[in-house]
């Protein structure tokens, strides 16, 4: 269980300002959550497989494929400056 002295050191790590109503609230809420959490250790997981994630997850990406591109004509078409070859910006970092 926690108590209050633990929320408020984890308060002050965590940058919180909490008044003494906030930190009752959360030594409450923060001792449930541990005590969840020491429910789920008296699991047997000795023959449960570690994992990354809880379902099975497959590529979700669009196989990469090699295909025409734009023309640089096209591509240079509605840039407000541009040369022959490039868009033209305006230099940021001087000369």
């Amino acid at each position: 269980m926690l108590d209050r002295e633990t929320v408020e050191k984890v308060a002050l790590l965590a940058r919180l300002k909490l008044s003494d109503e906030e930190l009752a609230t959360m030594t409450d809420q923060l001792g449930k959550i541990v005590g969840y959490i020491d429910q789920l250790s008296e699991l047997d997981t000795d023959n449960v497989e570690p994992m990354a994630h809880a379902v099975e997850l497959s590529n979700v990406f669009k196989s990469d494929e090699a295909r025409p591109s734009l023309d640089r004509e096209a591509a240079l078409s509605n840039a407000p400056k541009k040369d022959d070859e490039c868009y033209r910006v305006p230099a940021v970092l001087g000369e």
